[in-house]
């Protein structure tokens, strides 16, 4: 056994002495898909260790509380203080005025004397602040309270150090341009340009008002006699304060879990880079199997030879395994360089303007399973042509030129398949993020590549049954898709495949855009209003009537609130979908009604009375309850400013989110929250849809009128998602060319795979007296014929997934574009034109003498 196995050892070896002639493609594929696979694995690593490392620094604490619209109690602060050294921010919403002209939307981040607690501030001058200097530079000069602002504010306001501007009723002064917060991944996605100032300050502003819209943070670094705080220590804190104050409705977080939603982002982006690299993999291996292809054909004579000589068939089908083996371990080679260094590429380029720290290092595990990834789906695309080599009989040295040989694998080969498959399910299963997710991408994949190769059977079957046309050309082409040795199988898996991944995408891209714009005149409202006191709201409404007596004002009560229990059970231990598992993560806005909101539609349930005064009842989103699996009856707590409220579910609604106008998931019975401070929600909307001009008149004036009040223009937040929608689309785009440069491989690999058989059809084409100009032509046809066959084919498929993705995923209207999409077909008619004549045209100019005599 040993004898054998350094025989297959020599004969690979051996046979790599000649070059890697014809293997160009096999090392692209093979190393493009393990640098992809590699390098998103090495990178949400280092995002991972990035946050685990910073994590105290980036929540300024290793554990801490928020609770929305209240501060804590002195029992509360008490009880915090005794476990470490605590501070508090507060994070709130208003309008900044600079003069009579100007004036933005900002996000108010007001500190104690300790921040930073961790790490420090940094300046847009490159000056680095820690708690004393930040002190200094905030504290009050000249009767006016200083604050630092981000560069966006500058400029919006035109304004730099030494500059006022007002927040509120107080004036306040511009000390220094802010650059960057050692905790402001911890906060999340902010509303606006951030003002940073000292929390005196802010209470200066008279914004905090009851009901007022203001999120405080307590910040605590645990005191364990200088022992080491370990995560038994956090957890233990967080249940023994939970224990202490169960109607608290705090919101606890640790320095291992900053931030839920960004966490959650990470995650995601990372599921979709792996299915990335995973279908990179997949459509390379079409690639790989048409290079293995076409070296088992070159090798032919060799394989014939070592049968003659009295070599077994299953020694000839090992030492090609050991050779193919090896040329995909040297085309994995740069894969991995590529994917390690992606780390440190993206640290080194985009440094601090990253939003997140990134550890950048060498990532053993995320680096063996692109390796491994690479080498099974090589050796799974690559056994069926090594399997068929089992069967060469000596006679197919001199059989082949005019009866190619269709050997059927042999059931081991397909055992061997299989067991490469089970290989390949087994390495994803261990490492991938979301295995379901994995498993169902695999599944889709697989169903793909069969629907693809059924199609082109189909297709083969039926250029065989057509008529033959009269010309020549045409007659020739048509030959050419159902002769053995066809392309029409490879051309339509990696064609099939790239045009269907770019068609779906562009039009889910196209769609989603047009709902968006279509959205904004017709069903929008001009301004969202915040902050509004109960006490003005007849006030303010009547005031807005005055500004413009033709718009449609609504206005609602607005308070934020914690889920804390469904049906008993902790929020935390609810098993909720995905869709509906941000619900029970940290506060929601919830407010109250007699009626059924506009924009909803009970769909089970009936509606409260008019005058009802009973025991507190919710409406909940129906969308929303299925992903909690609630029904009519049963109960939600919520905490709202510190109390505990529990409710019967009285009934359930479809909501039209897309319409922006005023709803909630959580809709009160109008006497749920007796007692409680609120504040008011109003919208503004126009008849003829958003006007520029109107809406900065409205602004100017209600800032200086109401400077309490914080106006939200709806076209910003427009503006800002199109904005960001364009920055997704750029994304996926990137990502996706990863693919389409996979299947582009796969398509040359094919063609390049298939001039054996243009070199002989062209020496026969010569010899009976056809030019060049005839044989190109023919070569020209027959490509455009099966690149428009497979341009349909993925046209349709690509269609027909973006369809299903807009109705089931995104739930949005789905219209076909017929510009872009056939753009895209003729596009790949012309690639595969291209493509087709560059392998083949070195061939038009061979002349027949030298490859007869070759033969």
């Amino acid at each position: 056994m040993n004898v054998r196995f350094s025989l297959i050892a020599r004969l690979a070896l051996r046979s790599l002495r000649g070059g890697f002639r014809g293997f160009g493609i096999f090392f692209a594929c093979i190393a493009l898909g393990v640098a992809t696979v590699a390098g998103v694995g090495s990178l949400a690593s280092a995002i991972s260790d990035g946050l685990a490392h910073e994590g105290r620094t980036i929540l300024g604490g290793d554990v801490s509380f928020g609770v929305s619209q209240r501060e804590l109690g002195a029992a509360e602060t008490g009880f915090l203080r005794q476990q470490g050294a605590l501070s508090s921010i507060a994070v709130l919403r208003s309008m900044a005025r600079a003069g009579e002209e100007r004036s933005t939307l900002v996000e108010i981040k007001a500190v104690d004397a300790a921040w930073p607690t961790q790490g420090r501030a940094k300046l847009a001058s490159g000056e680095t602040l820690d708690a004393a200097a930040v002190q200094a530079l905030l504290a009050p000069q000249g009767g006016m309270d200083g604050v630092l602002i981000d560069r966006q504010l500058a400029l919006r306001l035109s304004l730099k150090p030494g500059d006022s501007f007002t927040v509120g009723e107080r004036a306040l002064s511009v000390r220094a341009i802010l650059d960057s917060e050692p905790d402001k991944l911890a906060g999340g996605v902010g509303f606006g340009p951030r003002v940073l100032m000292m929390q005196q300050a802010l209470r200066r502003t008279n914004l905090l008002q009851p009901g007022s819209l203001v999120r405080w943070t307590y910040r605590l670094a645990l005191s364990t006699g200088g022992a080491a705080v370990g995560d038994a220590d956090i957890t233990s804190l967080i249940a023994k304060a939970n224990a202490a104050f169960p109607e608290a409705g705090w919101e606890a977080r640790t320095r291992e879990n900053i931030s839920p939603q960004f966490g959650r982002s990470i995650a995601r982006l990372a599921q979709f880079l792996s299915l990335v690299g995973l279908t990179a993999l997949a459509a390379g291996g079409a690639g790989v199997a048409s290079a293995v292809g076409a070296h088992v054909a070159r090798k032919r004579a060799d394989i014939v030879t070592l049968k003659a000589l009295g070599a077994p068939a299953s020694t000839v089908f090992l030492g090609l395994l050991a050779e193919i083996a090896l040329l995909a371990l040297i085309g994995a080679v740069p894969g991995l360089l590529l994917g390690a260094a992606l780390p440190y590429a993206l640290a080194g380029v985009l440094g601090a303007a990253l939003p997140f720290p990134l550890a950048a290092a060498l990532y053993p595990r995320a680096l063996a399973a692109g390796l491994a990834l690479g080498l099974v789906i090589a050796l799974l695309f690559a056994l069926p042509a090594l399997g068929r080599a089992h069967d060469v009989p000596v006679s197919g040295l001199f059989r082949y030129e005019v009866a190619p040989l269709r050997a059927r694998l042999r059931k081991r080969y397909w055992f061997m398949i299989g067991a490469v498959a089970a290989a390949l399910l087994a390495i994803i299963w261990l490492t991938a993020a979301d295995r379901k997710l994995a498993l169902i991408f695999l599944g889709s994949a697989a169903g793909i590549f069969i629907t693809l190769r059924l199609a082109a059977s189909a297709l083969t079957a039926i250029a065989r049954r057509l008529p033959h046309p009269r010309n020549a050309t045409l007659r020739l082409a048509l030959a050419s898709i159902h002769r053995p040795g066809a392309l029409t199988a490879s051309v339509f898996v990696s064609l099939g495949l790239s045009l269907s991944l770019l068609t779906a995408l562009t039009l889910v891209d196209i769609n989603l855009r047009q709902q968006f714009s279509d959205s904004l005149p017709k069903q929008s409202p001009s301004f969202f209003f915040l902050d509004i006191p109960a006490r003005d709201a007849q006030s303010f409404e009547a005031y807005l009537k005055t500004q413009s007596s033709e718009a449609k004002i609504e206005q609602v009560a607005l308070m934020r609130g914690r889920v804390m229990e469904v049906n008993g059970a902790r929020a935390e231990d609810v098993k909720a979908k995905e869709n509906a598992a941000w619900v029970l993560e940290g506060d929601r806005g919830i407010t109250t009604a007699q009626s059924l909101p506009e924009g909803s539609s009970l769909t089970a349930g009936v509606w409260w009375p008019q005058d009802y005064d009973g025991p507190p009842l919710v409406s909940l989103d129906s969308g929303i309850a299925e992903g909690l699996n609630l029904k009519i009856g049963d109960t939600i707590t919520v905490n709202v400013m510190g109390r505990n409220v529990t409710a019967r579910i009285a009934n359930l609604r479809k909501v039209n989110w897309r319409s922006m106008g005023i709803n909630f998931v959580l809709v009160f019975s109008p006497s749920s929250f007796k007692g409680a401070p609120y504040s008011n929600l109003a919208t503004l909307t126009w008849p003829g849809g958003f006007d520029a001009a109107r809406e900065e008149a409205l602004l100017k004036d209600m800032t200086k009128s109401w400077p309490n009040i914080t106006a939200v223009r709806v076209k910003d937040t427009f503006d800002a998602l199109n904005d960001l929608f364009s920055q997704i689309a750029i994304a996926v785009r990137a990502a996706s060319a990863i693919v389409v440069a996979a299947a582009v491989l796969a398509l040359a690999g094919a063609l390049a795979a298939g001039q054996e058989t243009r070199n002989r059809d062209a020496v026969v084409l010569k010899v009976l007296g056809a030019g060049r100009g005839k044989i190109l032509r023919i070569f020209v046809s027959e490509y455009a014929a099966l690149g428009l066959l497979a341009g349909l084919f993925g046209l349709g498929a690509g269609t027909l997934a973006a369809w299903a993705v807009c109705k089931y995923v995104m739930e949005i209207d789905f219209s076909f574009a017929a510009a872009p999409a056939l753009t895209m077909t003729l596009v790949a008619v012309a690639a595969m034109i291209a493509l087709g004549l560059a392998a083949s045209w070195r061939i038009l100019g061979r002349k027949p003498a030298a490859y007869l005599r070759a033969a």
